[in-house]
């Protein structure tokens, strides 16, 4: 399908639970550049009940896990109708979802992101490109990060661009190849400790603020292997509970303490990453409402200009890029980049699902 313009909803939901990303936008080609505009977006949060049933999944069976795909692909479905609706869309070229990922362990050659079964086309109606992840995990890389080709293709002017969500990742050019990966957790594990304060999330980081700093807690979390790995690399929820939370746990300090003290973990962490601490970086993601976190990450990169864009790219860019690597699907075109995952070629991936 090779057009000039594509008319796409792209779809996404986090790891850190913030709720289904969709978003209406408009991609064009002109003189080989491609350009985009976010037409209406919306996040549409998950009810109590799914909340509790995502975050227990991890630990489901493999009967239950089937059932959980079915259930959510019909949940996602609906959304994904409703929001074309209620915003009069027409004429979509295709849908293109993430999903949501529930378990990911690209050393064992697998990861799942749940409602990406081929029933949502009929339940929403429209053609849909999904499952992007699989087939790079299967080529031997880390299914992971996907969206630094977005960066190269829609963001080139920035040196970085850095994203904070349930996990941050980067991306960045290198010897005339992208190069991205995961840093740490971000949201997972901050929106944990809020929730055990009875809040969704820790406004401003205020809370964290308060808190004073744990050294001994803090040299812990910077000594954990992962941050010694060469990239690529990926992270999941797996590392989260099988090593954060246990290692945090240890600790028997206020919770505020600790908030404060993996704020900074995450922020020297984030300067560790980069090779030049100078140019441009743009920070998107639910992070960046966490104004105690950028205040840090600043204290560490002073000499790095931070770029926070307008509200739809900062809580929409994944949405945004998952919808341009649907584009490139449907051109059949490299959407995935084997010097960010790791894989053993560069490739078209994701699952192609056309209503008849």
């Amino acid at each position: 399908m090779f057009k000039d313009q594509y008319n796409i909803v792209g779809v996404m939901s986090g790891t850190s639970l913030d709720g289904i990303d969709l978003a209406h936008i408009i991609f064009t080609l002109k003189e080989q550049k491609w350009s985009f505009e976010i037409i209406e977006a919306e996040t549409i949060t998950y009810n109590s009940n799914w909340i509790t049933e995502l975050k227990k999944a991890i630990n489901y069976s493999s009967d239950q896990l089937i059932i959980l795909n079915q259930e959510y692909t019909m949940l996602l479905g609906k959304m994904i109708s409703d929001f074309i609706k209620k915003n009069n869309i027409k004429n979509i070229d295709a849908v293109c979802s993430h999903g949501h990922t529930i378990l990911h362990q690209p050393q064992n050659r697998f990861t799942l992101q749940i409602g990406n079964l081929p029933d949502i086309a009929s339940i929403c109606n429209q053609n849909v490109i999904c499952d992007f992840r699989v087939q790079d995990v299967q080529f031997g890389g880390q299914g992971a990060p996907l969206v630094p080709i977005g960066d190269r293709i829609l963001f080139s002017e920035y040196n970085y661009c850095l994203n904070l969500g349930g996990f941050s990742n980067v991306s960045f050019e290198e010897n005339e190849s992208r190069i991205a990966f995961d840093i740490s957790p971000v949201n997972t594990v901050l929106n944990f400790y809020a929730n055990s304060l009875g809040l969704e999330y820790d406004d401003k980081g205020a809370i964290s603020k308060t808190g004073l700093l744990n050294l001994d807690l803090y040299d812990e979390l910077n000594h954990l292997t992962y941050y010694k790995k060469s990239y690529p690399k990926s992270l999941g929820l797996e590392f989260v509970q099988e090593k954060i939370l246990p290692l945090v746990e240890k600790y028997t300090i206020p919770t505020p303490d600790k908030m404060h003290t993996f704020i900074e973990h995450i922020a020297i962490q984030t300067c560790l990453a980069l090779d030049l601490k100078i140019g441009k970086m743009l920070i998107t993601g639910g992070g960046v409402y966490n104004e105690y976190l950028i205040e840090r990450i600043k204290f560490y990169l002073p000499n790095m200009q931070i770029i926070i864009p307008e509200k739809k790219i900062v809580e929409y860019k994944e949405a945004l890029i998952f919808g341009l690597l649907g584009v490139l699907k449907l051109r059949n075109e490299i959407n995935v980049l084997s010097s960010v995952t790791g894989a053993k070629v560069d490739h078209s991936s994701g699952k192609v699902y056309l209503i008849n």
